[in-house]
């Protein structure tokens, strides 16, 4: 247990950076749990916005695991985390800001096109076909087929192509989305592009949605399932 704690936030990105890849017959057990200790390491790994050196990781990962007295001292560890977690972080930083002016430009762009509304909020929106069914409330359940990309196109999310419409209380989204779903009906189909303060503004909810990120979503609303 204390070698696989030693390597655990190490190993995944040091066996993807390996140059001299074994092939391991996977036949008992304990070959595949191993296997997908790797795989999961792997994946915890991937997501993250790490720089790293992989024949350094190989190096660390070896001599952990043969317990061999360690390169470099504690205290220059410290010191060498702690400056590349301060660059990371004035990267992010900029990248957030850089974000910020690209949805701003946009946003100012997109509001010009024929047949794009702008609420007082700031959300936009486009009816690309018209229902006549309920409009929800607040406290009301939608059921919504949805196709989700950052303004550059990159799909992010989509019940379209999961082909299963999602189903959710008109509260509990994201701020745009409660306040788009408020002027619907049923079988409208709407585009909606979402400035980043009505969607998930400086934190991002995961690697696919950088922060600050304008959204453009097409939803249709399917079904109103009134509050009773």
């Amino acid at each position: 247990m204390r070698k696989l704690a030693l390597v655990t936030a190490l190993s995944a990105a040091a066996l993807v950076g390996c140059s001299q890849d074994k092939e391991v017959a996977l036949e008992s057990d304990i070959d595949k749990m191993s296997y997908g200790i790797g795989l999961s390491m792997a994946r915890s790994v991937a997501g993250q916005p790490i720089e790293f050196n992989h024949d350094a990781l190989v190096m660390g990962l070896k001599d952990a695991l043969a317990e061999k007295e360690p390169k470099i001292d504690e205290a220059t560890l410290r010191e060498a985390f702690a400056s590349v977690r301060e660059s990371q972080m004035q990267k992010q930083e900029e990248a957030s800001a850089e974000a910020l002016q690209v949805g701003e430009d946009y946003l100012a762009e997109n509001a010009k096109k024929e047949g794009v509304e702008t609420t007082e909020s700031g959300l936009q929106y486009e009816v690309l076909s018209s229902g006549e069914g309920a409009t929800p409330a607040a406290t009301d359940t939608v059921k919504v087929h949805y196709h989700g990309t950052l303004i550059d196109g990159t799909v992010f999310d989509s019940s379209v192509e999961r082909d299963s419409p999602a189903t959710f209380p008109v509260n509990r989204v994201i701020s745009g989305w409660t306040e788009a779903l408020q002027l619907m009906q049923e079988g409208d189909k709407w585009r909606l592009t979402v400035p980043a303060d009505l969607a998930y503004g400086a934190q991002s909810p995961s690697p696919k949605i950088p922060a600050n990120s304008v959204l453009i979503f097409e939803v249709e609303l399917l079904e109103v399932q009134k509050e009773s």
